[in-house]
């Protein structure tokens, strides 16, 4: 897929509205404009980053009391723009693999030893999903580790990856303590019943550590989402020719 200067500036404009405000309207048009519209029963991001982000939190604050729903509330205040974010990482990685020919093309040349092109023209979904076949399993993570290994695609995703995170999670995990229940504690000390408010819940110790953890599963699981991504991409290049 060769891209001219002012598509490129398009296209991020797209992707920028979408995930710095929120229009839903921006992806689907850039899925119209990459011509990947009628693939998209198989652009399914897994939004792996939250299911990993409640226990990661619970282990970061393991002495901290009501650990549990401190995890669970900041799960439900970003959920959203996590989900945004790997939208748009799957959606990149997707593009990237759909349009590598060369690579398509050596897919292909494996495929055709397992399926006929009738067997062919009737799949929906190819190597998508883990396989038992040596060589494609080689071929997967020879790919795998050529993306990982190509410092200029790490540097544009770490530092989009960064940059959402910094301006668009951290100030919510900052201020988390606005949407925790306050505690109450019981001191039956004296001859009355004393029942007061205990102060902040998170220190700012606590919320730079919670702050960290948060962007290391991210940028970890956006990596991985995007290689993923660039897997199916791929898959989904080499059935496109049989249909």
């Amino acid at each position: 897929m060769t891209v001219c200067k002012s598509d490129y500036e398009l296209y991020s404009n797209l992707q920028h509205n979408f995930l710095y405000n929120k229009d839903i309207n921006s992806i689907h048009m850039l899925l119209n404009l990459y011509d990947l519209e009628n693939n998209i029963r198989n652009i399914y991001p897994k939004y792996i980053s939250v299911k990993h982000l409640k226990s990661r939190i619970k282990r970061c604050l393991k002495n901290r009391r009501g650990k549990d729903l401190i995890a669970k509330n900041l799960s439900d205040l970003i959920h959203e723009d996590i989900n945004r974010l790997e939208l748009s990482l799957f959606l990149d990685g997707y593009k990237e693999g759909y349009y590598d020919k060369r690579k398509i093309n050596i897919l292909e040349s494996l495929t055709i030893k397992y399926y006929s092109v009738n067997e062919l023209y009737n799949l929906k979904y190819l190597f998508h999903f883990e396989s038992n076949k040596n060589d494609i399993i080689d071929l997967k993570y020879k790919i795998y580790n050529q993306i990982d290994k190509d410092e200029d695609l790490y540097t544009f995703l770490y530092n989009n990856i960064n940059n959402y995170v910094s301006t668009q999670i951290k100030k919510k995990v900052f201020h988390l303590n606005k949407y925790l229940d306050k505690q109450l504690t019981i001191d039956y000390n004296s001859d009355m019943c004393d029942i007061k408010e205990d102060g902040t819940l998170l220190t700012k110790n606590d919320l730079y550590s919670i702050y960290r953890e948060v962007r290391k599963v991210i940028i970890r699981n956006g990596f991985k989402l995007y290689k993923d991504a660039y897997w199916n991409g791929l898959n989904d290049g080499v059935l496109k020719r049989y249909k």
